[in-house]
């Protein structure tokens, strides 16, 4: 069975059962090297030469956020017309479509089947 290792807010067990308060650890070594290859510190602070501070983590991320104001607003331009064609045929398209079919060689019978014209 697992043993709840947190006490209370930032205070842990370690594995021999001593009280290891992580706040307080993270205070006290907020201003060292951070380990990896960008140079800042454990608070996010750009060092340079000797573990100086160049620029504090509050300028970063305020140049940050001022830098990126979001998507930019497209402005888009609309055509002044829209032509809308009507592709479903009406009644009378259709009863139109019947004549000429009529007219040219084909006879319609009472049953609304086609059958050639006699010559």
């Amino acid at each position: 069975m697992e043993k709840n290792t947190r006490v209370a807010g930032g205070v842990y067990l370690s594995a021999k059962g001593k009280k290891v308060d992580m706040d307080s650890l993270r205070q006290r070594n907020e201003l060292m090297p951070a380990v990896g290859n960008i140079p800042v510190n454990a608070r996010g602070d750009l060092l340079g030469k000797g573990g100086k501070i160049i620029k504090t983590r509050e300028t970063i991320m305020k140049e940050y956020y001022e830098k990126s104001k979001g998507m930019p607003e497209e402005q888009i331009e609309y055509p002044q017309e829209i032509k809308v064609e009507n592709t479903i045929d009406s009644p009378q398209k259709k009863n139109k479509k019947k004549a000429e079919l009529n007219t040219d060689k084909w006879l319609e019978d009472a049953d609304g089947n086609f059958i050639p014209k006699e010559a």
